[in-house]
């Protein structure tokens, strides 16, 4: 369990350091290397950085968006079918986000069982 937790920390740290640098695939990074250096076991890969990138990029995105009063999100959602749902731009995007960290995760700890078996 506090291997859970060190590594939704570590996760979020990182994406969040490397987001200031680096596109939109940072957080991929950041779960590829916190899962290298913290390992988990079973479903935990994928959920744990799944959800912290989730959590990362829905407040980043609601903080963006409540600067202008979700203007552009309001605009951005009536083009997708969201029927203008600003707040359900901002979840479908922490999905996004979320899947591809949790894929990345994975492939840290395939990466660390194919490194520690040789």
């Amino acid at each position: 369990m506090t291997k859970n937790i060190f590594n939704f920390i570590a996760t979020i740290i990182i994406a969040g350091i490397l987001s200031q640098f680096l596109p939109w695939w940072s957080i991929m990074v950041a779960a590829f290397a916190s899962s290298l250096f913290i390992s988990l076991k079973k479903t935990s890969v994928f959920v744990v950085p799944f959800l912290a990138i989730m959590v990362f990029w829905m407040g980043y995105a609601f903080w963006l968006s409540n600067a202008n009063d979700f203007i552009l999100a309001k605009k951005i959602a009536v083009l997708l079918p969201l029927n203008g749902n600003a707040f359900l731009l901002i979840l479908v995007t922490g999905i996004i986000g979320g899947l591809a960290a949790g894929i990345s995760g994975i492939f840290g700890k395939q990466c660390v069982t194919l490194l520690s078996k040789r």
